[in-house]
């Protein structure tokens, strides 16, 4: 690393320079995906490199995607961004009725213009409604409150599972179990929309079970190893370290990733929790320490994607969200824990992205590139999503001690 050492002057958070070039980033990012993604028959396109739609023609609109557009743009209507609740509205629709089951309850995984494609009921995606109707509630949206009891009932009385603490994976359409399979993933992002929905609400029945989440696949389970985040299990929630799955959403072996990502939903959890539980900091320290010794390339930079249980690199691509989610696990530590290797390491990581991720020429962010930093499509076929990046840009400019959907009020929309 060239330049100024961290330690002898201000963190780049708090440089009017970084500030002003993050928030340029985060508006390329709705500027890129606002006015080519939505599709009028209902939900959003996926985008191709050039920002087109990536199947222009009766595509499949997974609901995560969905829900992941209207949180974004509950975020871009606090910031004070012009069309947003066109964004926000459609989303909220195209989840309601469209992906809303009237018969049997619950939401579907994914539908085209013909109707369902996978009538499926994943916790993954029911986490993602959670968190746009928190999203929306805060924007405003007048449907917010209707989806919000609607999802918590569904996932009380579904998938949540008290003697565990968490949530069941999947169900088919008619609730019938789809197998004994228990995932760290779906239960990750439940977790961040759990106090999306407290700080949205002021119901600390969401918080209560975010904290319970945290503390069986964190403090139980990844302290057990070494702070390698375990992500996937047997129905009574043993890891399965031979399980083979979709390498999309259940990728074997070890997601640096996702350590990353629980750093910062575990400093979140502590601040809202009003700081009760000390496992919560140390853990978020543990899992970004190793995230940095075993995730990251040190020769070529970016995240490898996957490690085996071994600690040696599996899939060897790097993927635009594990450096998304470094970075602002890193603002959280610098702001809970502060030290030069935080500091250094936010640094390092923007680095990256700033070189190798941000597509210069095109807009937008390259999803996937090779273990050289080249750009490739084996797993994202094109420019898919918002969530990750946008956040990425945004966290830093606030502090960290909550949802942008709570910190942006709170600081009256400024950045």
């Amino acid at each position: 690393m060239t330049g100024t050492q961290p330690g002898t002057e201000s963190p780049w958070t708090l440089r009017g320079y970084h500030r002003r070039w993050l928030w340029q980033q985060a508006d390329g990012l709705f500027d890129f995906f606002q006015y080519s993604s939505l599709n009028p028959k209902g939900g959003f396109f996926d985008l191709d490199v050039v920002g087109n739609p990536l199947v222009p023609v009766n595509p499949v609109r997974a609901i995560h995607l969905t829900a992941r557009m209207v949180h974004c743009f509950s975020i871009g209507a606090l910031l004070g961004r012009p069309g947003s609740d066109r964004i926000i509205d459609h989303g909220m629709t195209s989840l309601w009725n469209q992906h809303r089951d009237e018969k049997h309850g619950g939401y579907i995984w994914a539908h085209n213009d013909d109707g369902a494609v996978d009538a499926s009921k994943q916790g993954y995606g029911h986490a993602f409604v959670l968190l746009a109707a928190s999203s929306a509630r805060v924007a405003g949206h007048p449907l917010a409150d209707r989806m919000l009891a609607d999802v918590t009932e569904i996932l009380e009385a579904k998938f949540w599972e008290s003697r565990h603490g968490a949530i069941a994976e999947e169900f088919n359409r008619d609730w019938s179990p789809i197998g004994d399979y228990r995932g760290q993933n779906s239960n990750m992002h439940l977790t961040e929309a759990l106090m999306a929905a407290y700080e949205a609400t002021g119901e600390k029945t969401y918080l209560d079970k975010a904290e319970s989440i945290a503390d069986l696949i964190i403090r139980r389970i990844a302290a057990e190893n070494g702070y390698r985040v375990a992500e996937h299990f047997t129905e009574e929630w043993v890891v399965d370290k031979n399980y083979r799955g979709n390498e999309m959403f259940r990728p074997s072996g070890t997601t640096p990733g996702h350590w990353l990502e629980w750093a910062r939903l575990a400093l979140q959890l502590w601040v809202l929790g009003g700081k009760r539980h000390d496992w919560m900091p140390k853990a978020a320290t543990e899992l970004f320490a190793r995230s940095m010794a075993l995730g990251w390339d040190k020769d070529k930079g970016g995240f490898f994607y996957t490690l085996d249980w071994n600690d040696v690199p599996a899939r060897r691509e790097k993927l635009w969200w594990p450096a998304c989610e470094g970075a602002a696990a890193a603002h959280f530590l610098n702001e809970h824990a502060p030290s030069d290797f935080h500091e250094q390491s936010y640094r390092q990581i923007w680095g990256a992205i700033a070189n190798h991720f941000l597509d210069h020429r095109n807009g937008g962010w390259h999803e996937e590139l090779t273990e050289d930093l080249v750009p490739a499509h084996t797993i994202f076929p094109g420019k898919g999503d918002i969530y990750h990046a946008l956040q990425a840009c945004l966290i830093p400019l606030y502090p960290a001690s909550g949802s942008l959907t709570k910190v942006i009020p709170e600081a009256g929309g400024r950045i």
